[in-house]
Order: structure tokens, then C-alpha cells, then sequence
């Protein structure tokens, strides 16, 4: 009898953010669990989904499996081209990119997302390594996806700092006024958690699905933020063991990210 897989928070991260890309669209994929989920979404309902990353590869294949970070070789495979950074950038200025598929140690209401520093700014309690690029993919592509673990010290009602501009104070013209032209926040993956976003009324953030094994006033206990609830909310789907067995054997085989834990 075959020991089934077990569906831990990044397997469930990697199906959920999976399930935010289409087919035929391009996604700036930032480093990390964007890089998961990208390429579960690319062996399965999106072969022919468009990445791009950072380190300058346009369009790969990623059959060699998943890269480690944007410069990766693993990350240029079957690519139309391999470029430079500079020529990806000016490219996604230009709205070659649908989606900018990032990380972050926190987000607001708005959807800002910080990769900056907990704390102020001049003293902070912790300093990360910053943007990267995601500050610019913020800006630039048409919408945001941001991926993380859902902790009530990520989920905050005002990031200390804003890295990664999202819909801002909440104006309805906060981002043409700031002079980027994407359309700003779509959604927000999590472990346990999707959201949305209220986007030309209130602009905040917007519970649409919920893990089962959940309800939705735990999600909220787990979020600093107030939520909206969507009136269509309703339970998230799991990993299927052959999703699973997709996941270890094609897609993470060397167990980067899958099989672990969130740490609180």
C-alpha cells in the first residue's frame, strides 16, 4: 500500500498560489515560494505560462526543476532569451508583465508590503535584505500576487515600511498619483488563508477562502488587520495526493520547501 503524502502549509502555499495564474498570461516571478508555485502552475493548468526572472531569463521551461533564486541556471532553461537585469526591468516597465509574484515580511490592509525592516527605520529590531526588485514589479505589472505565512505579526493594519507600494493609504488614486501604472494588489496567498481585494471601493484586504480544517473567526485571530469578509467566502481547496506526488517528485524533489513548517 503506497504511504500517502501529507499536505503541510507549503504544499498547500505552492497549489494556492498556483491556482492564481492562468494560462497564456506572464508572471515576474520573485524569489522563493513565487518560484514554487510558478512552477507547479507551469507542469500543470499553465504549461504555457510566460515567467520571467530577474537575473534576466525571459520564458524559460523550467524542466530542470526549481531554481534556488533568480540568477539560478536552473532559472534560464529553454528561455526565449537570457537578457540582463536591466532589460527585464525596462521591459516590465514597458507592461510586459501581467503579474508581479512576490514575498514579503509583512502587509497591511492596503496590500504595502515591507521587506525592509521591523521597527523604524533608523533603529529598526530587525533589518531584512530589502526590495531586490519587487519594489519596481510592484509598480510596474499590471497586478500583485503576494505570497506568505499568515501571522498575526505579518498581517498588520500599517507596515513599518513600505517597499512595495500596494494600493497605499487607500485612495482610490493613491498609485496614479505615486506615478506607477499597474493596477496594484489582486491577491495575497497564505498557508491557512486567500484574500482579495475591495479594489476601487475600500481598497482593503478581503478574506475569499479559508483553509477547511479553519473558520473564518480563526483566520482573523491570526491577523492583527481587520478583515473584510467576502459574502462568497467559503472553504479553500487541498492538495490531491497526485498534486502531491507532482510536487515531490517534479517540482521540489529536494524538499527546499516542502514537507516543512511554519515557524511562529
Amino acid at each position: 500500500m503506497t504511504e500517502k503524502i501529507k499536505a503541510g502549509p507549503f504544499e498547500t502555499l505552492c497549489l494556492t498560489g498556483a491556482r492564481c495564474l492562468e494560462d497564456r498570461t506572464v508572471v515576474f516571478v520573485g524569489t522563493g515560494l513565487p518560484m514554487l508555485a510558478s512552477l507547479f502552475a507551469q507542469r500543470t493548468w499553465a504549461p504555457n505560462l510566460s515567467l520571467i526572472f530577474e537575473g534576466g531569463s525571459l520564458g524559460p521551461i523550467l524542466w530542470m526543476g526549481l531554481p534556488l533564486s533568480v540568477g539560478d541556471i536552473r532559472a534560464g532553461t529553454r528561455s526565449c532569451m537570457v537578457k540582463g537585469l536591466c532589460a527585464v526591468f525596462e521591459g516590465q516597465q514597458r507592461g510586459w508583465s501581467d503579474y508581479a509574484f512576490i514575498g514579503g515580511a509583512e502587509i497591511d490592509t492596503y496590500g504595502n508590503i515591507n521587506s525592509t525592516c521591523f521597527g523604524e527605520y533608523e533603529k529598526p529590531k530587525v533589518r531584512f535584505p530589502g526590495s531586490g526588485g519587487a519594489g519596481a514589479m510592484a509598480a510596474n505589472s499590471d497586478r500583485i500576487i503576494a505570497i506568505m505565512a499568515l501571522e498575526k505579526r505579518r498581517f498588520r493594519e500599517k507596515v513599518y515600511y513600505i517597499t512595495s507600494l500596494g494600493f497605499g493609504d487607500g485612495q482610490k488614486d493613491y498609485r496614479w498619483k505615486a506615478g506607477v501604472h499597474g493596477r496594484g494588489p489582486y491577491r495575497v496567498v497564505t498557508d491557512v488563508a486567500l484574500f482579495g481585494f475591495d479594489v476601487g471601493n475600500t481598497n482593503k484586504m478581503v478574506l475569499l477562502e479559508y483553509h477547511p480544517s479553519l473558520s473564518v473567526e480563526q483566520v482573523q485571530e491570526r491577523c492583527e488587520l481587520k478583515l473584510t469578509i467576502s459574502p462568497d467566502v467559503k472553504p479553500m481547496a487541498v492538495p490531491s495526493q497526485e498534486q502531491l506526488k507532482l510536487m515531490v517528485t517534479e517540482v521540489d524533489p529536494e524538499r527546499y520547501f516542502l514537507g516543512k513548517t511554519v515557524e511562529a
